[in-house]
């Protein structure tokens, strides 16, 4: 099982190396470049549109709303990538890997912006007359005229990676852990959550789309607040340490950070890999998962859907996920020798008492954990859907059902035997990381095949608002 873990962390080394982190800022810093700072300049249009809800009108075409879109993207990107990524990329790259997340999450908002106008643009409807789209769509529909095998392979590509990821890696076995282990800490029965996580997956992944966006707009908004308030509660009650830990963050990244406490050391490639992989892994900028959602959104505006979608990125890495890196390095964990949800929890518990702090993180946990689960369940099936048709979806929804009921055989029992040292579930963490790199490259490489797509649809809708603002002047 050890060389097993040790080829698959190769494998994940290669995948996330230097050519994938110039990938994935490249083209996110290209996209900035020719959308003219979009993410900064439109941000406040975006998230107007976002708390715009008398926007939808049943001329528009779509299944859901667009808020309930986003929402059901941020049940997927926010997951344990916010509490336990986050903790991982700082405990292993030092406070530098913050500056380096926070640098991806501001090119990714481009780069969201653009996967999510495409998905709208190139979307289409299945036999049952719902709409799917996502980069296998997009890459079909506008690739496809002029590079046909091209064409063919990236998109057969994406949706092979995608049902992987959403089988195998972050969309069942990484979040399944982290929920059981979270309510674990809370005294709860290893057994009993998988079978409860398993009954409340069938019931919600069975509802289809309304169902599962229904269970995002209620959850995730909640979460989102009750986390955000309890990370800046903490930071208030370290007011003083801000300077201090915002030099230690930006200085780090340029330089590297001696070893210290139980903090190993770091280079700055350590930092700036770290920072980069978790943070995509947190708001899946560029992975092309959250098109798959806003597809579904009741818009005849790609533009605008793709500024809803944008907001994503920023929720979920520049504040969420800075919230939770500022409490770790102003409370002094990073040099620790605690890992993962267990350095934030020492965080959280030292600044608002040993019950809260576990309560708070272990129940956010759960929450973010398990809205990914029924995130990228949908994710996958579009995938199925895509590749098979809707005749697909039966077997799968019954495929990804036992995928979480087997967690407590396949992982659970090997891991609590102490069998190398938690081998299993570390190894399914990389292959999370794996499958997520993989779903990149397709999707990037479309992204920039269809650039002008892209920067035709920006300019036009742009355009129209100014000359709609000199007509009614």
């Amino acid at each position: 099982m050890k060389s097993t873990a040790e080829f698959i962390q190769a494998a994940d080394d290669f995948i996330w190396g230097l050519p994938m982190l110039v990938l994935l800022l490249g083209v996110g810093i290209f996209l900035t470049v020719n959308l003219k700072l979009l993410q900064v300049f439109h941000l406040p249009n975006a998230i107007k549109l976002l708390f715009t809800p008398h926007k939808e009108h049943h001329s528009k075409k779509g299944d859901v709303t667009s808020f309930a879109a986003l929402c059901t993207a941020l049940a997927a990107t926010i997951g344990t990538g916010n509490i336990v990524g986050v903790a991982t990329a700082v405990g292993i790259g030092g406070p530098g890997a913050l500056f380096w997340m926070f640098v991806a999450a501001f090119f990714g908002m481009a780069t969201k912006y653009a996967e999510c106008l495409l998905a709208v643009k190139f979307r289409e409807q299945d036999s049952r007359g719902h709409f799917v789209g996502g980069p296998m769509f997009y890459i079909r529909n506008g690739i496809g005229s002029s590079h046909p095998k091209t064409a063919k392979i990236l998109a057969v590509m994406f949706a092979v990676f995608g049902i992987v990821a959403g089988c195998m890696g972050i969309g069942t076995y990484t979040q399944i852990n982290s929920v059981v282990e979270a309510a674990n800490q809370l005294s709860f029965d290893r057994l009993y959550v998988t079978i409860i996580i398993t009954i409340l997956t069938i019931i919600i992944t069975y509802g289809g789309l309304r169902t599962i966006s229904k269970t995002a707009q209620k959850v995730v908004p909640f979460m989102g607040i009750i986390y955000i308030i309890t990370c800046v509660l903490v930071i208030l009650l370290n007011l003083e340490k801000i300077p201090e830990s915002l030099y230690l963050i930006i200085s780090s990244a340029f330089a590297p950070t001696q070893a210290i406490g139980g903090f190993a050391g770091a280079t700055i490639m350590m930092a700036m890999q770290k920072g980069v992989a978790r943070g995509i892994f947190s708001n899946e900028a560029g992975l092309g998962s959250a098109p798959i959602a806003a597809a579904s959104a009741k818009t005849n505006s790609p533009v605008e859907q793709g500024l809803i979608s944008m907001t994503g990125t920023f929720i979920d890495t520049i504040i969420i996920c800075m919230l939770t890196g500022l409490t770790l390095v102003i409370t002094g964990v990073w040099t620790s020798d605690k890992t993962g949800v267990a350095m934030t929890t020492l965080a959280f518990q030292g600044a608002l008492g040993n019950e809260i702090g576990l309560y708070v993180v272990n129940i956010c946990l759960i929450l973010f954990a398990f809205t990914t689960i029924i995130g990228w369940n949908f994710y996958a099936e579009r995938c199925v859907i895509f590749l098979f048709g809707v005749k697909g979806i039966r077997p799968f929804k019954i495929l990804y059902i036992l995928l979480v009921a087997s967690y407590i055989l396949i992982v659970l029992f090997v891991d609590m035997n102490n069998v190398a040292e938690n081998t299993a579930i570390n190894a399914i963490w990389t292959i999370a990381d794996i499958a997520n790199g993989l779903m990149a490259f397709p999707n990037l490489v479309a992204l920039f095949m269809l650039r002008k797509v892209i920067f035709e649809e920006t300019r036009k809708f742009f355009s129209g608002k100014k000359d709609a603002v000199k007509l009614q002047n």
